[in-house]
């Protein structure tokens, strides 16, 4: 493969830049505002894969465009086909960013890396570009892939991807393939790389709790008028918690499996600091369920989070308001054996049962996704540890992600299994301001994509 790596390595600078064009388009899912440059990005993606042989083609939905593509290779080697989503998060408050958002950068970090700086540096645009200058070497140097290749990339990830699944309804055929490659993960360490082998699932909920007709005075109705944020919501987001920090709905657990034993002594060989893990963000203690390791709970078992609670007076200023609505948004992450649906309604039942005279209360559904889990024996992923150990010269880590509703519904239309590689780092701040990645993720990534084209080819489906 030294002709191909050399390429890659040579072509650097001209990928930076393609990489910045990208970057530059404001490509936010989530406001109609930028629908234009949802579109632009979409367009600009089309137009790079054509320039590499491909035939490409943005295909309407009801929001934004999907990016298809086709890439050639031989008639006998296998045929994958490659995830990615051109879409970023919202940059927030501009006066967080030390630069703004959408002018991509270069700048040293810290033991001598160089990041690069703007939204959607890792999440997905610097990710998703290792995979297209990986097949652009090839290309360069060979004429061709090892192997066939078909592209997907969305406009919708970061918004809740509710085109996908109409698409892939009316393009599963297109789309088949024998094995599904994405991008949308972390590695280990800085000199680790990993394969997310299993993915959590989510169940994600709007509860708004109603009491009085209007809101009230504090001063005439205190007391006697039931709060709708201090006697109800509050209350019922505080008893889905255990004291021992687990979820307290009756059934949650169902269907969960305990860590194998043998999984475990793998995984307590794995140099993961856990100390570590938390004080990189502030923390110190674990706050899960007591007596399970901190790896036990991001990677096999479930959680809830209240991400957001609102109601009443929260401007600048005092009111002395009862409120009479009150909102909370928050997620189940699921594993193996939970079903979205199931959690769902086990949660609505929760709520309902000790909801108070004088309140009611209603939902509404946010994203929804099961876990999944790749076969230890897959061939797929046999063949990418392998590639990944000739490029870093480690072992690389197999383990837990976090949640990508979309896998489910690819694996689902597809009818393959999903191998997950990324370069990200941890501390990228995705979906935070400053968001960045490292040169070197990009380069390594693209060198180690470059390695698992060719380790796949000789896969036999």
């Amino acid at each position: 493969m030294k002709d191909v790596l050399a390429r890659a390595d040579a072509q650097t600078e001209a990928a930076l830049a393609r990489l910045f064009e990208l970057i530059r388009i404001p490509s936010v899912s989530t406001d109609p505002a930028h629908d234009a440059d949802c579109a632009a990005a979409a367009e600009w993606l089309v137009r790079d894969l054509a320039a590499m042989g491909a035939e490409a083609r943005a295909v309407p939905t009801l929001r934004h465009p999907m990016v298809v593509a086709h890439l050639p290779g031989p008639r006998d080697a296998p045929h994958v086909l490659f995830y990615g989503h051109y879409d970023v998060q919202p940059p927030g408050d501009a006066v967080l960013w030390s630069r703004p958002p959408f002018e991509p950068s270069l700048t040293p970090g810290p033991e001598g890396e160089t990041h690069i700086n703007g939204r959607g540096a890792s999440d997905d645009k610097g990710a998703m570009m290792t995979f297209l200058e990986a097949c652009r070497a090839f290309i360069d140097t060979r004429g061709a892939l090892p192997l066939r290749v078909s592209v997907l990339i969305e406009g919708e990830e970061e918004s809740g991807s509710a085109s996908l699944a109409p698409f892939l309804a009316e393009h599963a055929a297109e789309l088949q393939a024998d094995a599904i490659l994405a991008c949308d993960s972390d590695q280990w360490d800085a000199g680790t790389p990993a394969v997310t082998t299993m993915t959590r699932g989510i169940c994600a909920q709007e509860i708004t709790v109603t009491t009085a007709d209007r809101d009230l005075h504090s001063g005439i109705y205190g007391n006697a008028a039931r709060n709708a944020l201090t006697a109800v919501l509050t209350d019922l987001l505080a008893s889905l918690r255990r004291p021992d920090g687990g979820v307290a709905i009756d059934g949650f657990y169902d269907g969960v499996q305990e860590l194998d034993p043998k999984v475990r002594e793998i995984w307590s060989a794995l140099p993961f600091d856990e100390a570590g893990f938390l004080s990189d963000i502030g923390l110190s203690h674990p706050a899960g369920e007591t007596g399970r390791s901190v790896l036990e709970q991001v990677w096999t078992r479930p959680s809830c989070d209240i991400h957001g609670i609102w109601g009443g007076y929260a401007d600048p200023g005092f009111k002395t308001v009862i409120p009479r609505e009150a909102h909370a948004k928050l997620s189940f992450r699921l594993v193996q054996g939970q079903e979205p649906e199931r959690i769902r309604a086990l949660f609505q039942t929760h709520i309902r049962a000790r909801l108070p005279a004088d309140a009611r209360v209603s939902f509404r559904d946010h994203t929804m996704g099961r876990a999944t889990a790749m076969p230890v024996d897959s061939p797929w992923l046999t063949a990418t540890l392998g590639a990944l150990r000739d490029e870093w010269g480690r072992a690389a880590v197999a383990g837990m992600g976090g949640s990508i509703p979309i896998l489910p519904l690819l694996k689902e239309a597809i009818g393959a299994e999903a191998v997950m590689v990324g370069f990200a780092s941890l501390g990228n701040r995705i979906h935070a301001p400053n968001e960045k990645y490292d040169l070197s993720s990009f380069t390594r990534g693209t060198r180690s994509w470059v390695r698992i084209l060719d380790a796949l080819a000789d896969v036999k489906p």
